[in-house]
């Protein structure tokens, strides 16, 4: 496979690194201590195209690939992981809407998602379900035309920023497989019932909304099932094969940042009459650090790869995300080490960088998950 970008996707990357690096660095240390976001932001980089660049073109979008969606997260990563997860993942729940939607849902949100008129979010994980996802017990009861919600979701991605979110529900509970109980059930949040309520002090990604959410009796019309009933697990692994890998991307900006950071420290710090770079240790963290980049970034170059052919491989996509997260997390702690003092204060961005870090072997999909899949397909 021959991963060398074409004239337009570097185009795409460089136009998405100018845009972070001149936007991103002056509001960062804002957005973390307060745990906000600007959403002004988010609506120039709609304007600058950088936004569901995967989506197809009669939609609004760019008609691009999740190649080219990743290009532009690893640069918007490596410029500030918070914003540019508040940013990206404005466009959480597309995927399902693309690939299982009615051709009238398609034409009711993908629109407004890349024009900067509509964020989307996707409600998963629940207090006791979380890696076991078929353990979700919010449900989703037909009334005549609608569909009557009731449950809790926790750690939800833009639960307060979100025009729409897509609830994963128990809708056939008398089904014996776990794998065909749950649906996707699109809501409107200003729909009554549903509350979002921000959790704070999170570890890092501040400037992200993360929310609990609950429905209370909250009533849709039966049209905003997505797919077919009974068919959410299977829609949400497809949706994960072409979410984690943007993960991947975040893992590889994250760890270019932690690098450049540290480049530029150990280049100018001078210690014992020379500079920390003239140290052969130094020298060795920092080769351990470009090597393991460049590993993760083949690794997600061929997972996107498989996902824009039409052919996601689970595997290769969890080999990806695994590597990635932890060469991310490797990266930010060395950065910080070789910082010194100076790297635990939060003026610094090596600092952010290692809370920033963590969560990408945690979320959609914690390492020993991804480590299950590759295990089961190198098992066969």
């Amino acid at each position: 496979m021959d991963f060398t970008l074409s004239k337009e996707q570097q185009d795409i990357a460089n136009a998405a690194r100018e845009f972070a690096r001149s936007e991103f660095p002056k509001r960062a240390l804002e957005f973390d201590r307060e745990e906000k976001f600007d959403l002004s932001l988010w609506k120039k980089a709609c304007e600058l195209g950088l936004v569901g660049v995967f989506i197809e073109k009669k939609y609004g979008g760019a008609g691009c690939g999740f190649f080219e969606h990743c290009l532009i997260t690893e640069e918007f990563w490596a410029a500030e992981p918070g914003i540019g997860e508040a940013i990206l993942a404005s466009t959480f729940g597309s995927e399902l809407i693309s690939l299982f939607g009615t051709e009238e849902q398609r034409q009711l949100i993908l629109p407004q998602l890349v024009s900067g008129n509509a964020i989307i979010g996707t409600a998963i994980t629940e207090p006791d379900a979380g890696s076991d996802v078929t353990a979700a017990v919010t449900t989703a009861v037909r009334d005549g035309n609608e569909w009557l919600i009731n449950g809790f979701k926790t750690f939800i991605t833009n639960g307060t920023t979100a025009k729409y979110i897509l609830a994963f529900c128990v809708t056939n509970p008398e089904n014996a497989s776990p794998h065909k109980r749950h649906s996707f059930i699109l809501v409107p949040t200003e729909t009554p019932g549903y509350k979002a309520v921000k959790i704070r002090g999170k570890m890092g990604v501040r400037a992200s909304d993360t929310a609990e959410l609950s429905f209370s009796d909250v009533r849709v019309p039966a049209e905003n099932l997505i797919g077919r009933q009974g068919e959410g697990f299977r829609q949400l692994m497809s949706f994960l094969d072409r979410t984690r890998v943007h993960i991947c991307a975040q893992g590889v900006g994250l760890s270019r940042a932690a690098l450049e950071e540290s480049l530029r420290h150990t280049k100018a710090r001078r210690q014992f009459g020379k500079t920390l770079a003239e140290f052969q240790v130094t020298q060795f963290k920092l080769a351990e650090m470009a090597t393991r980049i460049r590993a993760a970034r083949n690794l997600y170059y061929e997972a996107a790869w498989h996902v824009d052919r039409g052919k996601p491989d689970p595997a290769v996509i969890a080999m990806a995300k695994w590597y990635a997260g932890e060469t991310a997390v490797y990266c930010s702690n060395e950065a910080v080490q070789m910082h010194g003092a100076y790297g635990y204060v939060d003026e610094y961005k090596v600092q952010r960088l290692y809370r920033d870090a963590k969560v990408l072997e945690i979320y959609e999909g914690a390492k020993e998950v991804e480590k299950i899949i590759i295990a089961r397909s190198v098992l066969g």
